[in-house]
């Protein structure tokens, strides 16, 4: 699944080829494209056509496109769900139909923006924007009112969620994860921070001090800052940017996916655990596992 960094990717794709861009028509083909949509591709279809595609927004791993130059609650937005698989391409109109299309929008400058997804996880839905539940007055899909501020975004408060994460009396790497505490940190980014810290991603996060938890926010920004200027992280052809390139910040990646192989501080071989239907990946020695049930917290929070 593509994490915020491959998102941000796409995003910045979308900004540069789409917004501006009136939509003439649209044609949405597959069922389960539509799925999350009361009416279907047809009302995905009459919901899109002439409009023009003011904005594209991120949060977390959430993107979408804004319409009509309309930012107020209420207002319609194109929420995309990549899923799995979902890639969003920026081609000529009469470019051939490929493989696993399943929707597209034809736009006035003779492109299609075009929504291709293999597994069928991602899809499109036309949705009312509405302000964020964390009470910012930030305007987000009403899907994703929920989700909390990621570490791109310029209002994002370190020390806030620092605090909230310290209170959490569960583990750092489960909290890291959680979109309600700290969006946009996927698992590959979330071990790749952890190991930057040094701090084992069962520790319980009430254990920690809150200089530490600020540095593994802080080493999280970092790594996922690096994987941008990448391009973002492909494992397979899965994944790629509006043009149809594929990131390769994967061969920078100093932790996840390199279990056996010696760790690229001390050398010691990189363990994977299963951690929430995943795998984590560590060093042993940087980073020291908690007793059996984890180090329980032994001071106040501030």
């Amino acid at each position: 699944m593509p994490e915020l960094p491959e998102v941000e990717v796409v995003r910045r794709g979308l900004e540069s080829h789409v917004v501006g861009r009136r939509i003439l028509d649209a044609d949405v083909s597959g069922a389960r494209t539509a799925r999350r949509q009361p009416g279907g591709p047809a009302e995905i279809v009459a919901r899109l056509r002439d409009r023009v595609v003011s904005g594209a927004g991120r949060r977390g791993k959430y993107l979408w496109l804004t319409l009509d130059g309309e930012h107020t609650a209420g207002a319609d937005c194109l929420l995309v769900h990549l899923g799995m698989s979902g890639q969003m391409l920026v081609t000529s109109s009469d470019a051939p139909r490929v493989r696993h299309l399943h929707a597209r929008a034809l736009l006035d400058d003779g492109r299609e923006l075009r929504f291709v997804d293999q597994r069928t996880f991602g899809g499109w839905t036309v949705v009312p924007l509405a302000e964020a539940a964390d009470g910012t007055r930030v305007l987000l899909p009403a899907p994703a009112a929920h989700v909390a501020a990621d570490p791109f975004e310029p209002g994002f408060d370190e020390l806030a969620t620092a605090r909230t994460i310290r209170r959490r009396d569960t583990e750092i790497k489960r909290l890291l994860l959680d979109q309600t505490v700290v969006s946009g940190i996927g698992n590959i980014y979330a071990d790749e921070a952890l190991w930057r810290s040094g701090v084992h991603g069962r520790r319980r996060a009430g254990a920690l001090t809150l200089a530490t938890v600020r540095g593994v926010l802080g080493h999280a920004r970092d790594v996922m800052s690096d994987a941008l200027a990448a391009g973002g992280t492909s494992f397979d052809a899965l994944y790629v940017n509006v043009n149809g390139a594929s990131g390769y910040f994967d061969r920078s990646l100093d932790v996840y996916g390199r279990a056996g192989r010696p760790c690229a501080r001390c050398g010691t071989p990189v363990v994977r655990e299963d951690f929430m239907n995943r795998g984590s990946h560590f060093c042993p020695a940087c980073q020291t596992a908690p007793r059996r049930g984890g180090a329980r917290r032994t001071r106040s929070v501030r």
